[in-house]
């Protein structure tokens, strides 16, 4: 069982930026590593994804501003938020997920760090 711990969360003004972490507590090369976010009264969304062969997707919403990253050699992820906005403010969660033929093999979450965006 992997376990996923997020940090770098915070309180930053609009226009700042923060990075976040997700350490793995075991190898996760071969999975794909996501964040994800969720704003009160509003459905968990995808942030970025990363594959375990470096494709990145993002949403729309950030697109331009976050940048997703992976080091194998630490089992971490990374996600860059630059240009930070107030909805931007939300719990954000880190994922990895392994799949096979479309189907879920694995799928690990973190506990969330709080992102608020506010001046």
């Amino acid at each position: 069982q992997v376990q996923l711990v997020e940090s770098g969360g915070g309180l930053v003004q609009p226009g700042g930026s923060l990075r976040l972490s997700c350490a793995a507590s075991g190898s996760i090369f071969d999975h794909s590593m996501g964040w994800y976010r969720q704003a009160p009264g509003k459905q968990r969304e995808l942030v970025a994804v990363v594959t375990s062969d470096g494709r990145t997707n993002y949403s729309v919403s950030v697109r331009g501003r976050f940048t997703i990253s992976r080091d194998n050699a630490k089992n971490t992820g990374y996600l860059h938020m630059n240009s930070l906005k107030p909805e931007d403010t939300a719990v954000y969660y880190c994922n990895a997920q392994r799949t096979t033929f479309g189907a879920t093999v694995t799928n690990y979450w973190g506990q969330g760090t709080q992102v608020t965006v506010s001046s």
